[in-house]
This record gives C-alpha cells, structure tokens and sequence, in this order.
C-alpha cells in the first residue's frame, strides 16, 4: 500500500498542498488530470527524485518521506524511457540490481525471468538506438521491474505508441503486474486504457487527488 499524507509540492510559481490519498496493496491505480495539473510533479516525488516541502510518504506502513530513491523500492517508468544509449538491453536490466548489490547469478537469472515474461530475450544484445519505440518501453519496464520493487509508477507508458503496440503493450502491463503482485501507480490520459488496467481510479484536479468511478476518470481535455 502507498499512502500520500498532506504533501506540500513546490516548484517556481507551482504548487500542490494537502495532497492526501492512499492505494491499496496490489491494486493498479490509474492518476488522470489536466495538462499542468502536476501528475508527473507528484509520480517523482512518490519516487523521490522531487524534494517536497511537507507531508509524508508510507509504503507498506514504512515512511519512506526522505528516503533516497535507490533505498525506495519503487520501480519507475518515465514517459520516454529513459535508457541509456551505451547500455545493451541486458545491462540496462541488470543496473537496478547491480546498484542494489545483488550478486551476479541473481542478476542473471533475474534478467533471464523477465526477459522471457516480456518476450525481448531475442534483443538482450542490442542497443537502444535499434529498437521500436514498443521494445524500448519492454526494456524501460523491465529494468524498473527487476530488483521486484513494491511500487511500480509509470508514467504514460504508452502514449507515444501506435495503437497495435499500445494494445499489446496494455495487455502486458495487466499481465506483469499480476504475476509480479507489485502494487502500480499509472499516469496516462487515455480513458480507455484506464478503464481497461485500473482497479482504482483517481483524478488530480485544483491540487487534490480524488478517487472517481472509472467512467468519470477523465474527459477531452484530459493529458
């Protein structure tokens, strides 16, 4: 479970106050909300990579408020993956763990596992500048998967696919996180794939998160 508690965000002229909301264990949380309304703001704090002014962060009953990110365990999915250009894929797997102090053979095996769950075992040699944007989100999933985080925050995952890779790629997302049993917190502004991977729904909205029935969770105007 992840819990919010009266957090206070600022950044320039920005600011979130009295942000408060919780998800429960292993459900798969969607956030929607205006452009500018601090979605992504709020996911980077959660992981720490924002300082915030105020507040708490629970994870599991754990504060993890001023927690460093690598000490977290959360795994974290921005929205353009993020990868890095030196790195074969089989590394960019294994760096999570390999800052963690997992041995070698646990690394392996690890990357092994995942890459046969997200079917890129054929791409575990390549670099990232060869593959489509649907491998490279495989990869960037992957690696915020591979120390088993406890949370799992992705950020519009999906928003830069065509629709038969982010169809396949919706599919696989409910897939892991069921097999994973990890708990998610997914920003997008599609309605539909909200509907179709969340189990609670929420909506950030004049800096308050609100839980919403899935039907009222976005709108036109939503990104």
């Amino acid at each position: 479970m992840i819990s919010v508690q009266q957090l206070l965000l600022r950044q320039g002229d920005f600011e979130l106050s009295q942000v408060s909301f919780e998800i429960p264990l292993h459900a798969y949380a969607i956030l929607m909300g205006a452009t500018g309304s601090g979605k992504t703001t709020l996911l980077e704090s959660i992981c720490g990579l924002r300082r915030i002014s105020g507040g708490k962060i629970f994870l599991d009953g754990d504060e993890i408020t001023r927690t460093p990110p690598a000490q977290r365990q959360i795994g974290y999915v921005p929205q353009d993956s993020s990868l890095f250009p030196t790195m074969k894929v089989h590394r960019q797997i294994a760096f999570g763990m390999e800052v963690r102090g997992f041995s070698q053979a646990e690394r392996s095996q690890r990357v092994e596992e995942l890459a046969s769950s997200l079917d890129i075992t054929e791409i575990l040699d390549r670099y990232p500048r060869g593959l489509s944007g649907g491998e490279k989100q495989r990869v960037a999933l992957a690696r915020a998967l591979s120390f088993r985080p406890r949370l799992l925050c992705l950020d519009e995952p999906l928003s830069a696919l065509d629709g038969e890779t982010r169809s396949n790629l919706t599919k696989l997302l409910k897939k892991i996180q069921q097999s994973e049993s990890v708990t998610v917190l997914h920003i997008t502004h599609n309605v539909e794939e909200g509907v179709e991977l969340g189990t609670v729904h929420f909506r950030l909205e004049k800096g308050e998160v609100r839980a919403v029935a899935c039907k009222d969770s976005g709108d036109k105007n939503t990104a």
